[in-house]
């Protein structure tokens, strides 16, 4: 017997002859059930990627990837503090911000939002503001508009879905209400202050769009009387999967009261309902994959029904347990190769036309995006092609089990 011949004959016994159509029909169905399997785990999780990466550049879009801030509330030295944060050797920027709960009223409405007083300068070269702007420029904040008698009220961008709700638009102006006002003798009376709206901001995010609203620092300090002081410091980092070793160098070196969050921790539960909602489709399609298994089973266990005098004479010719074993696992391995291997090139072909001509349509109302989005990664590959040739050897072991137990003198007997 030469070494090998288990490969030669698994290879006979897949390639169907013309007496055995319906073997060769049930390891088609096999092949294409494995096929069908992969080339839909590639699709399904190659979009949710897609998703997940468009909606991280969403959110890195207006936060920062580490935030630093202190528990007393405000940063009265921030500007030494920005210097110790940009001596880390991976932070590319830093910037200082201001956040406070405000009401906004126009006239016709009123909404809560969020009030964060930042410095243009250096906020663009942290968070990706001034992309995002759909009107105005980030510089009108320090530099309101020259048109007009009222062209001496200070900038204000504000969120679309905001900008909505309030009924305004760039151009009219809006009162900020600060809860946090000043104590007069017939008691505490809200402060109020009247903005320009120089710009309008999407993200894409609904709720930062529907409550965000970004005034100039120093305008944002003397509003809320907090002096030359801040809420935060926001930085930039070079690599941002790299953010969250930043944050413990930086939390080691700025110690108490100050703390530090990376924008994974920010966005934790977000993030991690996008994983487990990627590990329950990648479990639920694998359910496929697995339904192809059962094919294998019984077109294994079928071949060996019919190749029994076969087999008898394989063993009486020398051939050991083993190697009658080796050839149904052969058989299974190779019908788990090529249905992966096609399952492989329609996966690819199909996102390549989801990528290239978008013909799946999404509504923008509620998704915020017009095509779904499309991002294959090698590790997700190399897992559903491992799981895929895995359970079709699975699939062998009762079959190439039967086959290697069979006894040549009573397969014989009648022959």
């Amino acid at each position: 017997m030469k070494t090998g011949f288990e490969f030669f004959i698994s290879i006979r016994y897949l390639l169907a002859k013309r007496r055995q159509t319906f073997m060769s029909l049930i390891t088609f169905i096999s092949v294409a059930g494995v096929a069908v399997g992969v080339t839909a785990l590639i699709v399904v999780l190659a979009v949710m990627n897609g998703f997940h990466e468009d909606l991280r550049n969403r959110i890195l879009g207006i936060t920062s990837h580490v935030n630093v801030g202190s528990f007393g509330g405000v940063i009265h030295n921030y500007k030494g503090l920005m210097q110790e944060v940009d001596q880390d050797p991976e932070v590319v920027g830093s910037t200082p911000f201001i956040y406070a709960q405000v009401m906004l009223t126009s006239g016709r409405n009123v909404s809560g939002a969020i009030l964060r007083g930042i410095d243009p300068l250096s906020a663009s070269k942290v968070i990706k503001i001034q992309d995002n702007l759909i009107s105005g420029n980030l510089a009108d904040l320090v530099r309101p508009p020259q048109e007009g008698a009222e062209s001496g009220y200070p900038g204000m961008i504000l969120g679309k879905e905001l900008a909505n709700n309030l009924g305004v638009r760039t151009g009219d102006w809006v009162t900020v209400i600060s809860p946090a006002g000043r104590l007069t003798p017939i008691g505490q009376i809200p402060k109020s202050k009247t903005f320009q709206v120089v710009g309008l901001i999407s993200s894409g995010m609904f709720e930062y769009d529907n409550t965000l609203a970004y005034v100039d620092l120093p305008v944002a300090q003397q509003f809320l009387g907090i002096g030359d002081s801040v809420t935060g410091i926001e930085a930039r980092v070079t690599d941002i999967y790299d953010a969250g070793k930043v944050s413990d160098r930086l939390r080691a070196r700025l110690g108490p009261p100050y703390y530090v969050r990376d924008w994974m921790q920010m966005n934790s539960s977000f993030f991690s309902a996008l994983k487990l909602e990627k590990v329950v489709m990648f479990v639920i399609l694998t359910l496929i994959i697995l339904v192809a298994a059962f094919n294998i089973v019984s077109s294994l266990i079928m071949l060996v029904m019919e190749k029994g005098r076969d087999i008898a004479i394989l063993k009486a010719m020398g051939a050991t347990t083993a190697s009658i074993r080796k050839i149904f696992v052969l058989e299974g391995f190779l019908i788990g190769i090529s249905g992966t291997t096609l399952g492989m090139l329609g996966g690819f072909a199909l996102c390549g036309l989801l990528k290239r001509y978008k013909f799946i349509k999404l509504p923008p109302g509620v998704y915020q995006i017009s095509t779904l989005p499309v991002q294959m990664q090698t590790s997700d590959l190399v897992v559903i092609a491992f799981c895929a040739i895995l359970i079709s050897l699975v699939a062998t072991l009762y079959p190439s089990r039967k086959a290697a137990g069979l006894d040549p003198a009573e397969a014989l007997r009648y022959e």
